[in-house]
């Protein structure tokens, strides 16, 4: 049987490192190695770790969740991996499912389970993410740069991992190295499929990163895409435009107009070269906020991108 880690970058996660744990501990199938990066938290986050049978891993200065993850699959011993966000949970199902994966001949590098998405304080029910198999394993670049991949959800291949370089920690992805990731991880040939049956729950917390950070994340976002257009082939300039796009609405939903601005340079530049001041795609941008707020949203555009537009 091929060995598997559980993974876990955390800071000052004290306060919800035992629910995950607990369900690591509750699998049907153990894992081989249970490894905790304590990204020098303030809180007790390593006793925690510790008390729950995993082996910690100090930082000597708080680097970020990627240089932990990479960091953790440097030290593994096991041939597959999964990392895991503190603050979710594995139902007790996902080993039995992962190892069916690994025990496969024709396992590819790259398997997405499939997962719900929860509230943390109620435990509502918000939304099931399932991934497209047939996408993923037709055209995994494509799929990466169109959709948001979690790490939560993935089974790696150590090997094939650190071979294609792990996480990019240039800070100009933080609050985007997800995407970059699997974008990389596509871009250096690594096949991708999809589990179907649910072993693992998002939760959405009030006061997370993301939450916290959208103009950090929009940007990081316009990064990776950059990143994205000078390394792959051709054939995917329309799909990164398309990107660059949405990237756009999101921009203009916070008032950065320079990156805005920018992201549309970005889409004509790689094909999208119908945009126009009155173009559906710019309609589309307004129509994301209010209607209050609609009309002098497309008018500011109008008069920032319609002389660069239009040449």
């Amino acid at each position: 049987m091929k060995s598997l880690a559980l993974c876990i970058p955390a800071y000052n996660a004290a306060w919800c490192l035992p629910r995950l744990l607990t369900s690591a501990q509750n699998q049907y199938i153990k894992f081989d190695e249970i490894l905790v990066y304590n990204d020098c938290s303030s809180d007790n986050t390593q006793e925690i770790a510790l008390k729950y049978g995993a082996v910690v891993i100090d930082g000597d200065v708080n680097r970020g969740c990627s240089f932990g993850k990479n960091k953790l699959a440097g030290m593994v011993k096991s041939e597959w991996i999964h990392f895991h966000d503190a603050d979710d949970e594995l139902l007790p199902n996902f080993t039995n499912l992962a190892h069916k994966w690994m025990a496969s001949e024709e396992c590819p590098e790259v398997v997405l389970f499939n997962y719900e998405y929860r509230d943390h304080i109620t435990n509502e029910f918000i939304s099931l993410r399932k991934f497209d198999k047939h996408k993923l394993e037709t055209d995994p670049i494509k799929y990466a740069i169109a959709e948001q991949i979690n790490p939560f959800c993935g089974l790696y291949n150590k090997t094939a991992f650190l071979n294609a370089g792990g996480y990019d920690l240039d800070p100009k992805v933080l609050y985007n190295e997800d995407c970059a990731l699997h974008i990389s991880l596509a871009l250096h040939h690594l096949r991708f499929s999809s589990e179907d049956e649910i072993s693992i729950i998002n939760y959405r917390i009030s006061n997370s990163m993301s939450q916290n950070n959208k103009d950090k994340c929009f940007q990081a976002q316009f990064y990776v895409m950059e990143k994205t257009a000078s390394a792959a082939a051709p054939k995917y300039y329309i799909d990164i435009a398309q990107r660059f796009i949405e990237i756009a609405t999101n921009l203009a939903s916070i008032n950065n107009w320079e990156k805005t601005k920018a992201s549309l340079m970005f889409a004509k530049k790689l094909g999208l070269n119908s945009i126009s001041a009155d173009s559906n795609i710019l309609f589309n941008v307004v129509s994301k906020f209010s209607p209050f707020a609609a009309f002098w949203i497309r008018e500011k555009m109008i008069r920032l991108l319609k002389p660069r537009l239009r040449r």
